[in-house]
């Protein structure tokens, strides 16, 4: 027992060795192989000592319970903003308040990364507490979330009886790519940028989705180190560089000269940082001349902020083509002439919609003035109408789909345009992914990546023919084998199962999701009773609006979905809603779930509520019959208790389902 235990002990120093080495210096010396063998390791050993197990340990950054909402934090060192300077000129004016006040002031030039800056609180040398700005007094406790961030030390040696350091989160651009790739795939909404892809992970509630998105850190500034001294911005950079944290890239300079220099290759080679930048911060690097210069109310008088102007070049449209995305929309594309924009060559741009093409009148041949979103995304300010060719036609979006040519349709609430077929080609992982997860019908072992493969492979062209796959074609496929390819199978055929209104909503009709699923299964209680449903029926629905039944109409009048549902029932697919009846105790009763749960999932408690004729809603109100409280429950509680509404424990609700 005690050689486990100090083999314990030697695999977590060894693995957090490794992390530091992959994440922090990017110089792994340990094969993925080896890692995930070591790691499975240290977690069997926990799970037989768990008074072994510390907070620096790798198997504590999955994640923790899920949280009711972030309390606040005060800083004890402000967070403050930087003042921003938009040219040479102001930057030059900048150095010269400087050099008045305090001569002689050598500065640092360092990237500025577009994330979200946080503070992280070390204690004797294990992390303690993480917080977001928020306002530079107040912030956010984020500290869970934090955990999951790989480079982010756990525990320091030799520290401080209390350090806190400054740094700024954000999400890899590969990460970001790759992420955005994964939500276009089961139809969710792409994020904007990596900015706000960092942000809205580092806010998640629950962490184990926060680990999911691979963020990463740049630390950039000592804010507190109890005991100890330095003399130069310069210093604390190598000091943090030591204790193992990953530090923002920055280089000396004692002119303006040489800073205006290096301002400009730091912009020439953004495309080379593995994070997004938004501009190029310059700092006084003495310590002792930052106190002379002391803050404004707003703004810290030794540094400042250099945002990079966007570029905005001429370029001509060669051609519009037509990308159909993985949710059906018809996104057009202009083709350009090579133009150098913020380090890169621009071949293309986003025309986003029939709108935008209308609004600006872009045409086929026209001069446009090009420039980077946010340094990012290449866009069409305007046409230079003086450069029109004589014969341009004005553009629109073609009627039917380019990839299968069904009809398109624009969408009643917004200016997307959208193929409406079932099984168009442009849509198919997107499709397939939706109509295996989980909520749908729930084909484990079936996600994005294996529907990747599949449709790559060639063996399946519609959600239907999942029903027709043979095992030893999946098994032959990258990283299966035959072992994998028979679960898949199973989990397929287990699916056949599942009730009407699980596969109503995996149709991925538009308009409908769970809800509605259940709803008209509940309504028409077969499948074939639905395709032959007129649009006064599905108005009739309850809860059914006209948008949301000419949808459902459309669907299943198109040829494509026919072949679909024709596949379904040829594979022996359930197309019939579960008897009704049985336990209907709960039924005309609502159930608000709040706070977190530690004897069921949210969706395990709301399947126990609809199984016995009950509803679960998000919100509580005059109708609310009960609220089921876990730990930390907030606002939710607060309301029922003020309207009277009964509060269930998680015991007291399972003994309600007996």
């Amino acid at each position: 027992m005690e050689e486990e235990r100090l083999e314990l002990r030697a695999l977590r120093e060894e693995l957090i060795r490794a992390g530091y080495e992959y994440y922090v210096l990017d110089a792994p010396t340990m094969s993925d192989y080896d890692y995930d063998r070591k790691y499975r390791r240290l977690e069997k050993l926990e799970a037989a000592f768990p008074e072994e197990i510390t907070p620096d340990s790798p198997t504590q950054r999955v994640g923790g319970k899920p949280l009711e909402s972030f309390s606040q934090v005060t800083h004890q060192v402000p967070l403050e903003s930087l003042q921003d300077v938009f040219d040479f000129d102001e930057l030059a004016a900048f150095d010269e308040r400087v050099q008045d006040a305090v001569s002689g002031a050598v500065y640092m030039v360092e990237p500025k990364v577009d994330g979200l800056s946080v503070a992280l609180e070390y204690e004797n040398g294990l992390f303690v507490r993480g917080a977001t700005r928020g306002d530079g007094q107040v912030g956010e406790d984020v500290t869970e979330n934090l955990r999951t961030i790989r480079s982010i030390p756990m525990r320091l040696t030799d520290a401080p009886a209390r350090l806190i350091v400054r740094g700024e989160v954000f999400m890899p651009k590969k990460v970001f790519h790759a992420l955005n790739e994964e939500r276009e795939n089961l139809g969710q909404a792409l994020f904007a940028n990596p900015r706000n892809a960092a942000a809205g992970s580092l806010r998640q509630l629950d962490p184990k989705i926060a680990a999911s998105r691979r963020l990463d850190i740049m630390v950039f500034n000592v804010q507190w180190a109890e005991g100890k001294t330095f003399e130069t911005h310069g210093e604390t950079l190598a000091y943090l560089k030591e204790k193992g944290f990953k530090v923002i890239p920055h280089w000396p300079c004692s002119t303006v000269e040489q800073i205006t220099e290096r301002i400009s290759q730091i912009g020439e080679n953004r495309e080379q940082f593995q994070f997004d930048i938004d501009g190029a911060v310059v700092k006084v690097d003495s310590l002792e001349q930052r106190r002379e210069l002391g803050s404004t109310a707003k703004f810290p008088r030794w540094a400042a902020a250099y945002k990079y102007p966007p570029e905005e070049k001429p370029s001509r449209v060669v051609d519009i083509v037509i990308q159909v995305g993985r949710t059906g929309v018809l996104t057009p594309k202009a083709v350009l002439e090579p133009v150098r924009l913020a380090g890169t060559t621009v071949t293309n741009a986003t025309l986003h919609n029939q709108d935008f093409i209308s609004e600006k009148d872009i045409r086929i041949g026209d001069t446009v003035m090009v420039r980077k979103a946010g340094e990012i995304i290449p866009e069409i300010l305007s046409v230079v109408m003086e450069k029109r060719p004589e014969g341009t036609e004005p553009y629109h979006i073609p009627s039917v789909c380019p990839v299968c040519g069904a009809p398109v349709e624009r969408d009643e609430d917004g200016a997307h345009i959208r193929c409406t077929g079932a099984e168009c080609p442009a849509q198919l992982l997107r499709s397939i992914a939706h109509f295996a997860s989980r909520d749908a019908m729930d084909i484990d072992g079936c996600g994005p990546a294996v529907v990747e493969n599949l449709v790559n492979a060639g063996l399946v062209k519609t959600p239907g023919d999942l029903y027709f796959l043979q095992e030893e074609d999946v098994a032959k496929l990258d990283r299966m084998g035959k072992r994998s390819a028979h679960k898949l199978l199973a989990s397929i055929e287990k699916s056949k199962s599942q009730d009407l209104a699980r596969l109503i909503y995996a149709f991925g009709i538009r308009q409908v999701g769970q809800k509605t699923g259940k709803v008209l299964a509940a309504r028409f209680r077969t499948l074939e009773a639905l395709e032959h449903a007129t649009l006064e029926e599905l108005v009739a629905v309850e809860d059914m609006g006209e948008i949301t039944a000419r949808s459902v109409l459309e669907w299943m009048a198109s040829e494509q979905s026919r072949h679909l549902m024709a596949r379904i029932r040829e594979a022996g697919v359930n197309t019939e809603a579960a008897e009704q009846g049985g336990d209907q105790r709960f039924a005309g009763k609502t159930f608000v779930l709040t706070g977190t749960l530690t004897r069921f999932t949210r969706s395990e408690a709301t399947a126990l509520i609809e199984e016995r004729g009950g509803k679960a809603s998000g919100s509580v109100s005059k109708k609310t019959s009960y609220v089921v409280a876990g730990e930390a429950a907030g606002s939710k509680l607060r309301k029922a208790n003020d309207l009277g509404i009964p509060v269930l424990t998680e015991d007291e609700f399972l003994e309600m389902m007996q």
